[in-house]
């Protein structure tokens, strides 16, 4: 396996620098940094980070997230501060969100009573639609 960038800054600029535990060894001439294998790690898809900020835009609560995503709450918390994400104040309304198949979002959106009064988006979620809707808090 040819080692092509550092793992930690990405700069090519690196050299071979010694065997250890019959594996080359190598030293990025930028930052200094050791390493034997190009460093993958857990790599979670750009679909989901993206899709984690926008249904915390939306309003829902990291743990909501989690359950819907499957992604820990604690990594959509660092993905928030990462990203620097700010949510508006929500005044006078609140979230509330369903998950539907392809047939159960047609058969929802054809009730017409259910789509007035609120404001609402359907974005998609891997083989599912979320419906999120906006409802204005009783008084």
């Amino acid at each position: 396996m040819e080692i092509l960038a550092c793992p930690k800054c990405k700069n090519n600029a690196i050299v071979k620098s010694g065997v250890i535990n019959q594996k080359q060894r190598y030293l990025c001439k930028k930052c200094n940094y050791y390493f034997t294998v190009n460093k993958l790690g857990k790599k979670i898809d750009d679909y989901y980070v993206t899709k984690a900020l926008q249904l915390y835009l939306e309003g829902l609560s990291y743990r909501e997230i989690e359950r819907i995503l499957g992604v820990s709450h604690v990594t959509v918390g660092n993905w928030v501060k990462e990203f620097r994400v700010k949510r508006l104040n929500q005044g006078d309304y609140h979230p509330t969100y369903k998950i539907f198949s392809h047939l159960e979002l047609i058969e929802y959106l054809k009730n017409k009573e259910q789509l007035s009064g609120a404001g609402m988006i359907i974005t998609e979620l891997g083989d599912k639609f979320m419906l999120i809707k906006w409802e204005r808090f009783k008084d």
